[in-house]
């Protein structure tokens, strides 16, 4: 990947307040063509700084969601087979690499406490997983 100019920079935070910005309004605001805005657009993509669009939902529409961190010990060997069978959890947002005592921590959420608990312990059924530990959000502080 090439490295990125002042132009993709501001593209990309425009993008991150508004993902759904019309390319006119991105030209706009850049002050370069809607031309142009869309062959940058299509190389980030296409070299995969920008892995994709999504939807940000104000937390009162996901007012029953139950969000947990999972810190996950795994055996090194077994890491990339481990982060493509968490791939496989839709209710896995991310998954970070860390460092300290756990090697990964997975966002997760899901609609009810008991589903919760079921996909825990398929999280830790995988193979490679040594130790987990839980926590649950209970509040947005800010």
């Amino acid at each position: 990947m090439n490295k990125l100019d002042h132009t993709d920079r501001k593209l990309l935070a425009l993008l991150r307040k508004d993902a759904r910005m019309p390319v006119v309004n991105l030209s706009k605001a850049l002050g370069v063509s809607r031309a142009t805005v869309q062959n940058r657009l299509n190389k980030l993509e296409r070299e995969g700084v920008i892995l994709g669009y999504t939807v940000k939902l104000k937390q009162e529409a996901q007012q029953d969601a139950v969000r947990v961190l999972m810190s996950l010990l795994v055996e090194a060997k077994e890491e990339e087979k481990i982060i493509e069978s968490l791939r496989a959890f839709p209710e896995i947002v991310s998954v970070y690499h860390t460092n300290g005592q756990w090697d990964l921590i997975a966002d997760i959420q899901v609609d009810s406490i008991s589903v919760l608990g079921g996909l825990l312990g398929e999280i830790r059924a995988v193979k490679g997983i040594i130790q987990t530990e839980t926590s649950l959000l209970l509040g947005l502080v800010f």
